[in-house]
């Protein structure tokens, strides 16, 4: 068999399991679960595991799973140098988001998967079966482990913020958590798509780079004190936080363009009752930025704005610095290889180049630490994270991508790996595990 065999078989193995994966991607999709909650979807893809009849893990980071797959070291390791035997982490999420307007949307929770994060798992799962069932998982020059990581979306942070402070979890980010446990000290190089909607005409939009961000929780005390009858005995901390939005937005003409700032707080609790001055509020937010540098800069002037509403009321100000995601970049010669073979399947004039999106993921930390990448491949329809989001071409948006990821792996690991071991030669990690940790210490340490 030479390598465009190995790639076609691998693909018809994938399509004799199509209707499967579709089927329980639209199943996933009707029972969304939020970060660190994903029960029942992780026992959806632990049944997979042990029909694929491979040894897997439960319970990593809560409620992750990961899956070996057969290969000449598949217990072992690369070292992450170009040498040892290559591993590759194929990861999908298991997370929604919220969205209580979603048709979808699981009444008790508001959770949604208007993310697609279902069909991640679903290419995750097909590559499995077309390494398994044509024998390439154990002929290849490497190995393969399936990851169904967790709690991808930053969202309810009081939430996880309690956790963490439980001690169940370290980091709020799913793949943030597996790097802290070991999960990535083994991988050498990481792949994973992600389902969008596309413009008409184009299927794929390849992975460039992405905006990081840093999180933070804020918590106004007041005064309590009866609305009516005695306000002036009160301290209103939801006047405090007003102010605080309007220094914030008092700061965003000093965000340079090029930094592509963006800052988008909510207050998810106002007060208690309407005839009480509301005493406790509460607010979330986000700060995004293409570079760090600008991040940390534009976070110090949204806690100087935060700070000033407490101030001028009279109210304290509470900020718990959360580390959120690093910006996203990806690998140009992984992106080469995932282009050429996707663009096999679809056709190459409907792929898009790569270029800068002002979203944010936590695969954005694992490509700091390994070559990467996150393609955005079509299938859906609406907007991500909106009540309109729905998958509408469910081979483009579950079977697709499969494909192409086992292409790309195949030509990764053919020749004795001599690709992944060029690629892992030249990749220059911007941290080491310990300082990757370390780095994101220093900004727990300053909450």
């Amino acid at each position: 068999m030479n390598r465009e065999q190995a790639k076609q078989a691998a693909n018809k193995a994938i399509d004799g399991h199509a209707q499967r994966l579709i089927a329980l991607g639209e199943d996933i999709f009707a029972h969304p679960e939020l970060g660190y909650k994903e029960h029942r979807t992780a026992e959806k893809i632990e049944a997979e595991f042990r029909a694929m009849g491979v040894p897997y893990r439960t319970g990593i980071a809560v409620t992750g799973l990961r899956a070996e797959l057969p290969g000449p070291d598949a217990a072992g390791s690369g070292d992450g140098k170009g040498g040892g035997v290559p591993r590759i982490a194929i990861m999908g999420e298991l997370d929604s988001v919220l969205c209580p307007g979603h048709p979808h949307a699981d009444p008790l929770t508001g959770a949604a998967h208007s993310c697609g994060h279902n069909a991640q798992l679903m290419m995750m799962l097909g590559v499995g079966y077309g390494l398994l069932e044509t024998g390439l998982a154990g002929k290849l020059a490497g190995n393969v482990s399936l990851m169904a990581v967790p709690a991808e979306e930053y969202v309810e942070l009081e939430y996880r913020d309690k956790l963490r402070r439980e001690g169940k979890i370290r980091f709020l980010g799913g793949k943030q958590e597996w790097i802290r446990l070991g999960e990535f000290d083994n991988v050498d190089l990481a792949m994973m798509c992600h389902t969008t909607g596309t413009p008409p005409g184009k299927t794929i939009s390849m992975g460039g780079t992405s905006n990081g961000f840093i999180g933070k929780y804020v918590r106004y005390h007041g005064k309590e004190a009866h609305a009516g009858g005695a306000p002036h005995a009160g301290v209103n901390a939801l006047n405090a936080a007003m102010l605080g939005l309007m220094g914030i937005h008092a700061n965003r003409e000093t965000f340079r363009d090029d930094d592509t700032i963006r800052v988008h707080p909510i207050i998810t609790k106002g007060g208690d009752l309407v005839n009480i001055i509301p005493a406790d509020v509460r607010m979330e937010t986000y700060v995004r930025g293409k570079r760090m540098e600008a991040i940390l800069d534009a976070g110090r002037k949204v806690n100087r704005a935060l700070r000033a509403g407490a101030m001028a009321t009279g109210a304290e100000c509470e900020i718990t610095e959360l580390p959120g995601y690093l910006p996203r970049f990806n690998n140009a010669r992984m992106n080469e290889l995932f282009t050429a073979n996707a663009g096999e399947l679809v056709g190459p004039e409907t792929i898009l180049p790569p270029g800068h999106t002002t979203g944010s993921s936590d695969m954005g930390d694992v490509m700091h630490l390994v070559p990467g990448i996150h393609p955005y491949t079509g299938g859906a329809a609406g907007v991500g994270h909106s009540e309109s989001y729905r998958i509408v071409d469910p081979q483009l948006a579950y079977i697709m991508p499969a494909k192409a990821m086992v292409m790309t792996i195949i030509d990764l690991l053919w020749d004795d790996a001599a690709e992944a071991r060029r690629i892992m030669a030249e990749y220059v990690p911007v941290y080491t595990k310990e300082s990757y940790l370390a780095m994101w210490e220093q900004l727990f340490a300053g909450e």
